[in-house]
């Protein structure tokens, strides 16, 4: 090997190896990557969840999120029965269903979404436990709808499940869904969900 095809090897092989790697950018990164929750919780407080018989730890947005979001949490949920509903304000409508030992909900929900007829769904973030999704009503459902909606009809909706305490279970957005910034600081609170330790680890 000459000097010159040294120089060569030298000066190309740097840049082959570059571009190889920018070739391979596009395929790490997920399809709907426009779309992160940032880890920034500063206008966002803890709500403990354990007094509604679910041992976990949640943020929730506060009053300076501007969504018109009241400073307390409401839950309803009775005694005994296996939903919640979570109010903050107006907006912010969270469902909660406990699902047993029941595993893959999101999987499940995925492919209920995929045999509605009249809506297109586009997948903002799509986890193993978690999916945030644009749904679009298609213009061939339009007649199926009331005279109120508008055209066209887009709405944002979020689906995760939880295993903590070896239950499962599922936090959603409710079935109307929400604007994208409902459903992005419903997502932020789904995603700091932490579990509370029981007396007997603590």
């Amino acid at each position: 090997m000459n000097l010159r095809q040294i120089s060569f090897l030298v000066l190309f092989l740097p840049l082959l190896f570059n571009s190889c790697k920018e070739e391979k950018k596009p395929e790490e990164q997920k399809i709907h990557s426009k779309f992160q929750l940032d880890d920034d919780y500063y206008e966002f407080q803890g709500f403990n969840m354990s007094d509604f018989d679910i041992p976990v730890m949640m943020m929730l947005p506060d009053e300076t999120a501007n969504i018109g979001a009241s400073t307390k949490a409401e839950v309803i949920h009775t005694e005994g029965d296996f939903k919640w509903e979570l109010y903050l304000g107006s907006n912010f409508h969270m469902l909660i269903d406990d699902w047993g030992d029941y595993t893959d909900m999101v999987v499940s929900r995925k492919k209920e979404l995929q045999e509605l007829d009249f809506y297109k769904i586009k997948y903002l973030i799509d986890e193993k436990d978690f999916i945030l999704y644009e749904q679009e009503l298609m213009p061939k459902g339009l007649d199926k709808v009331s005279n109120s909606v508008g055209v066209p009809h887009k709405s944002y909706h979020v689906y995760a499940e939880k295993v903590i305490d070896g239950v499962t279970y599922v936090f959603k957005s409710s079935d109307e869904g929400a604007e994208k910034l409902i459903i992005e600081l419903m997502s932020k609170s789904i995603k700091s969900i932490k579990p509370l330790k029981s007396e007997k680890e603590a």
